[in-house]
């Protein structure tokens, strides 16, 4: 791949980390536990407690409670469109060429550090997209706090009937006050030459039927995945936050409106 042929991806609409409550390490961190001092020396270590009970005390003032909260995101989109594999990508870094279908439901779990005091795990539902399947997605969207729709950019048709897939989750899975969950749009592929999406169609789309943001992705090439899913939990900790609400400029992540558009497709990869 050249590098005057490459470009960079964007969110729709673009995103301001400036502002950011958090710096977020988006890796596995296990717990630690720390000496008086601060750092990291094992518990006991040094030390020559007088009595069993008098190490267990120490022990209970040196380890660090961290806690942990549970998302719960749902993928969705018709099959073939690359869901499998973008969860791969995000939880394992992998890709393999070899996915069978899903059937049913497939789940998987990344535990992130969100900060210092707080730990994140996402619960990713890689929901089947045949059609035999779709009598199930009640059972399945149940207490969903974020929806990734995600279509093909080289099939015209999986666009399309990313409308039919917001719908169902709109009807069927709400916050705790009633409002529809955070659902991100994603267009998987890039990487293909072949497209039948154009970016514009996209941005339109996207606006008129109440996404929080769009962007094209690689699941292949591991393009906007990590980027991707730290939006959309992002949105999902600012709509708690704000009991459901929808995202607004005084909130901490600024949502700004689209940019000019290159003449040549949006990612050329």
């Amino acid at each position: 791949m050249s590098d005057n042929k490459r470009r960079s991806l964007v969110f729709w609409p673009r995103v301001d980390h400036s502002d950011s409550s958090s710096d977020t390490e988006w890796e596995d961190a296990p717990l630690q536990q720390l000496s008086d001092k601060g750092d990291s020396t094992p518990l006991g270590e040094g030390s020559d407690p007088e009595s069993d009970a008098q190490f267990r005390l120490m022990a209970e003032r040196k380890t660090v409670i961290v806690p942990e909260k549970l998302y719960k995101v749902i993928i969705i989109g018709d099959p073939t469109v690359g869901k499998t594999s973008y969860v791969q990508r995000y939880v394992q870094n992998s890709f393999k060429k070899d996915y069978k279908g899903t059937v049913g439901v497939d789940f998987a779990l990344k535990v992130l550090q969100w900060s210092d005091h707080q730990t994140l795990k996402l619960q990713l539902w890689d929901i089947a997209g045949q059609e035999r399947f779709t009598q199930m997605t009640r059972v399945y969207y149940k207490d969903a706090h974020g929806c990734v729709i995600m279509f093909d950019l080289t099939n015209k048709n999986s666009f399309i009937n990313t409308l039919k897939w917001k719908n169902d989750v709109d009807e069927k899975c709400q916050l705790s006050n009633g409002n529809p969950i955070p659902c991100m749009l994603l267009a998987n592929k890039c990487d293909l030459p072949h497209r039948q999406v154009e970016q514009m169609e996209i941005e339109t789309f996207y606006k008129e039927h109440n996404f929080i943001g769009w962007t094209e992705v690689s699941a292949k090439e591991g393009l906007m995945v990590e980027d991707s899913m730290k939006f959309m939990v992002d949105m999902m900790m600012k709509q708690e936050r704000n009991d459901g609400a929808i995202a607004n400029d005084e909130d901490t992540v600024t949502l700004r409106g689209p940019v000019a558009q290159p003449e040549k497709p949006f990612c050329s990869c």
